[in-house]
């Protein structure tokens, strides 16, 4: 479990394609800290530590990346050079500064617009109608690994647009400060949105 708090930005260093495909993240956790079978969320996905750096030396990490992985995440994540946003596990008694986040990608969205506003960022992303209804006002959403409140949902004949406000320090110690228009990215549904719609759906058939 994590949430949503991002505590570093690593960068895809290599991309070794195998059975799966392992990808080595560059960062700045000392992985002496950090057992192997660990699990770190990489831009909102989970994945387990397979190989580390030693204690005190400059930080990696590799995870090996299934296919069905690669297929529900964002276009172009596991490539050379891109920055991921990296979160290690709760441990019991942390705060739970964002929300509760389980790591696994409920939706691909699409940024349709990221529009200065005083020192902030207004970022708008349409998603699908797989995961719209589980987009609410107020709301919490998880976009690429980062806990963030939704601040409008819009919905129009080509899908749903919902807005965040994007805050200097967000921008500045995670990778949204670099999305702009038709960047894709990761979205987590609220997990009690995700329960709340099962029990629906079962007292609609009671």
């Amino acid at each position: 479990m994590f949430t949503g708090i991002v505590s570093d930005i690593g960068t895809i260093r290599s991309v070794e394609q195998r059975g799966d495909t392992r990808v080595v993240v560059e960062t700045a956790y000392d992985m002496g800290g950090v057992e192997l079978g660990a699990s770190i969320a990489c831009s909102g996905v989970c994945l387990t530590v397979v190989d580390k750096s030693p204690a005190g030396a400059p930080g990696w990490f590799a995870v090996d990346v299934s296919g069905e992985t690669i297929s529900r995440t964002a276009q172009g994540q596991w490539t050379a050079g891109r920055r991921l946003n990296l979160e290690r596990a709760m441990k019991l008694g942390d705060e739970l500064g964002g929300h509760i986040v389980t790591g696994h990608v409920d939706g691909i969205g699409t940024v349709v617009e990221a529009i200065a506003e005083g020192d902030s960022t207004r970022l708008s992303i349409r998603v699908g109608a797989e995961i719209a209804s589980f987009i609410a006002e107020k709301g919490s959403v998880t976009v690429d690994g980062v806990s963030l409140t939704v601040n409008s949902v819009a919905d129009l004949s080509d899908g749903t647009v919902f807005g965040l406000n994007i805050i200097p320090h967000t921008a500045a110690v995670t990778t949204l400060g670099d999305l702009s228009g038709d960047h894709t990215v990761n979205i987590e549904i609220d997990v009690l949105a995700r329960y709340l719609q099962r029990m629906e759906h079962y007292r609609a058939k009671a």
